[in-house]
Parts: structure tokens; C-alpha cells; sequence
């Protein structure tokens, strides 16, 4: 893994009043962009060396707040407020420290691109100050560059045992009994009049356009909608449909230009056991910890959907 790499210059007309600071991980972008956006991990190595974070508020959505505290080693405390202005997910974040009373008085924007580069990933933090003093005096009060440096390699060491997770368990096991004939469960997962009364997660979100062509090599096509009214769009290609049995189908997410992300690999498979239905979601291809665990979050969120769906159908209780 490349050390970081630091420019206080540009030939652009901005670069007297930017920080540039590049490292190069052994890892897939879209892990190393989960890092930096998932407050859980985040808070595990943002800031110089020996800093801890304490995390208050982070919505990671154009004109989302992020509200964190840096504890330095010293015992001094740091609050910062930031507002996100751009989520490409996973090539691009944009980012402006936008200070509220009580957190520290300077402002400046930053942009973080990911770029691949075979199997690794190219990772540019540019900061960008209002004026050539803001920049030097950030320089020099708070150790910006160094500071930079550091944290970018705390990243690399936490995305380095990430990476290492993933190795070991990347994929998703989810396992559902209803309490309800196998035919019924296969028909609430594959039907339009049903999908759309329960398909959507997490709760709040709703299903507002479905395109199913449920046949091998078959596509779909499906628009959530969450709570703010933000569009979240996913799409993939039907490989096997065993009616009531079995369905094999990819599963992409598409960023805000329209362009699918890393495909997965989704098997669902429909177990009938006395009148009872097991339903098995198992899920492969993910490039990090933190798309399968958000993955997980949103299945189980759906299963819960659809399981209080079919006790209002067929007034069962289900578990």
C-alpha cells in the first residue's frame, strides 16, 4: 500500500488556497468508500494519531449534517459540523465544514474521490480553503497536512482489516420461516399486486415504480422512495425461476447518473415443511463489510414488511 502523498499547489487558479493529499489502498472502492461513510466505522479511525471520535449526528445524503467531536490526546476537544453537498456513491463525497456555535471557526470544502485502479484504489482528499491565509492558518494551528496524513493512514490500517473480514465471511445467510404454504409465500415474493403493498426498505420507504419480467433472463426494474422523497433505484436480471421452489437473480443499485454498481448474486429458495415455508436469501459478490451488512439491514427490514403483510391476507401469525 502507497504512503500519502501531499500538495499545497495546483495549476489550477485555486491551488494557493488547497491542501491535496492522495493514497493508494489495497482494496475495492467501494469498501474503502463504505469506511468513510458508515458512522460506525468512521469513528474508528477518523483523526490524527492518538485522536478518538465521538460521533453525534451523521446523514450521509446531499444537505445531510454531520456532527462529530475530536478528542485529541492532549484531553482538548474539537466539535465540527459538516454538511454534505455531494454523495456519488462510490466514486465521490463533497463536503463542506460549515461551523455552528461551540464548534471550531473554519471553513473550508472538501471533495474525496475514489478511483480504481485494478484492485486497488486511488484516494484523493482536496481541501479547499477561502483564501491562502484560511489555508496557512489551518496549516499552522491545526496541523492540517500531517493531520491528513495520519488519519489516511489510520483509514489504511482499519480498511486492511476490513478487507480481511470480507475475505473470510463475504457473503449473506438469512433464513425466514412463515407460517403460511410454500405456493402463498412464493406468490407475496413474485406477484406486482403484492410486491409493491411490502417490498421497500428501510421502513418508510415505498415502492413508487416496478418493472418485473419474471422469466430467466428476465429483468427488473424498481424505484424506492425514502421518507426526505429521495429516489433510490435497483435493477437486476432474473438467472433461474423455479416456481414455487427457487429464484437466481443479480442485484445492482444504481447511482445518482443512472449507473449500476457492483452487481450481486441473490438466491432465494422456498422450503415447504408441514404447512409451513422456509424461505433461505442467500446473497454473494460483495466487495465489503459494509454493503453486506447494509444489505442485511434492508432484507431483514423487507422480511419483517412482508411477514406483517401476509398476516393481514391470510390472518396467521408468522414468524
Amino acid at each position: 500500500m502507497a504512503a500519502s502523498t501531499v500538495k499545497t499547489s495546483s495549476p489550477a487558479n485555486t491551488g494557493d488556497r488547497e491542501i491535496v493529499i492522495t493514497r493508494v489502498f489495497d482494496a475495492p472502492r467501494e469498501l474503502v468508500f463504505d469506511m468513510w461513510t458508515d458512522p460506525k466505522h468512521i469513528a474508528q479511525w477518523w483523526g490524527p494519531n492518538g485522536f478518538t471520535t465521538t460521533i453525534h449526528q451523521m446523514d450521509v445524503r446531499p444537505g445531510g449534517v454531520w456532527r462529530l467531536i475530536m478528542h485529541g490526546p492532549d484531553g482538548r476537544n474539537y466539535n465540527n459540523r459538516i454538511v454534505y453537498l455531494e454523495i456519488e456513491r462510490p466514486e465521490r463525497l463533497v463536503y463542506k465544514h460549515d461551523p455552528e456555535e461551540g464548534s471550531e471557526p473554519v471553513q473550508f470544502e472538501v471533495t474525496v474521490t475514489f478511483a480504481e485502479e485494478g484492485r486497488l484504489t486511488r484516494l484523493t482528499m482536496r481541501m479547499l480553503f477561502p483564501s491562502t491565509e484560511a489555508r496557512d492558518h489551518v496549516v499552522a494551528k491545526y496541523g492540517a497536512i500531517e493531520g491528513g496524513v495520519q488519519t489516511l493512514g489510520r483509514l489504511a490500517e482499519h480498511v486492511s482489516k476490513m478487507a480481511a473480514k470480507v475475505a473470510e465471511d463475504p457473503e449473506l445467510h438469512i433464513t425466514r420461516v412463515f407460517d403460511a404454504p410454500r405456493k402463498l409465500v412464493y406468490a407475496a415474493w413474485t406477484k406486482p399486486e403484492h410486491l409493491e403493498r411490502w417490498q421497500g426498505a428501510p421502513e418508510g420507504y415505498t415502492v413508487t415504480s416496478q418493472e418485473v419480467d419474471l422469466r430467466p433472463g428476465g429483468a427488473f426494474r424498481i424505484c424506492m422512495r425514502s421518507p426526505e422523497g429521495v429516489d433510490h433505484w435497483l435493477q437486476g436480471m432474473y438467472r433461474e425461476v423455479v416456481e414455487p421452489e427457487r429464484l437466481v437473480f443479480t442485484h445492482a443499485w444504481l447511482d445518482a447518473r443512472g449507473q449500476p454498481g457492483t452487481a450481486t448474486l441473490v438466491t432465494i429458495t422456498f422450503a415447504e415443511h408441514g404447512g409451513q415455508t422456509e424461505l433461505t436469501l442467500h446473497q454473494t459478490g460483495f466487495q465489503s463489510v459494509g454493503s453486506r451488512d447494509g444489505h442485511q439491514l434492508g432484507w431483514t427490514s423487507m422480511l419483517d414488511r412482508m411477514n406483517a403483510y401476509m398476516v393481514t391476507i391470510f390472518g396467521e401469525a408468522l414468524s
